[in-house]
């Protein structure tokens, strides 16, 4: 399969256009899916319930048996299990970085050694996050680092 990626002016519209043998595959509505960014999460607070899309969220915590859903400006709370957050983020920008945590790739401003092989990465919110010594690998991925 070959991917064309093409630079657009502000002006014009984006879109993405798929050619395929079988528009009823399985990818092909996974493409429209991530190009829309419609797969999105419940979140709750005070106010009611909100639609979240997967590319605002910063991060999903569990804690006390509870789950969280972080953007910029606010936090959530959502009934998904940890691994039911992991299943919906599968293909996406989003991997687990501990045992109580998802993280969002594209939200990570930077990142630096820890102490005992784990990584800080400090997001674009300026809060940090450790990733786990397990996990030091799926993020260099989720990053693009390359080692020797």
């Amino acid at each position: 399969m070959r991917v064309t990626v093409e630079q657009i002016g502000r002006e014009q519209e984006e879109e993405v256009v798929v050619r395929c043998h079988d528009p009823g595959a399985v990818w092909v509505g996974q493409v429209a899916e991530a190009a829309s960014g419609q797969r999105t999460v419940c979140g709750w607070r005070e106010d009611g319930m909100h639609r979240l899309r997967l590319a605002e969220i910063l991060y999903f915590e569990v804690v006390d048996d509870r789950s969280f859903c972080y953007t910029q400006g606010a936090v959530y709370e959502a009934k998904e299990k940890l691994y039911e957050f992991e299943r919906l983020c599968a293909g996406s920008s989003l991997f687990r970085c501990s045992k109580s945590m998802i993280l969002n790739a594209d939200r990570i401003d930077y990142v630096r050694p820890s102490l005992s092989g784990r990584f800080e990465a400090v997001l674009s919110n300026g809060e940090k996050v450790i990733v786990s010594r397990k996990y030091v690998a799926d993020l260099k991925r989720m990053l693009g680092v390359h080692e020797a």
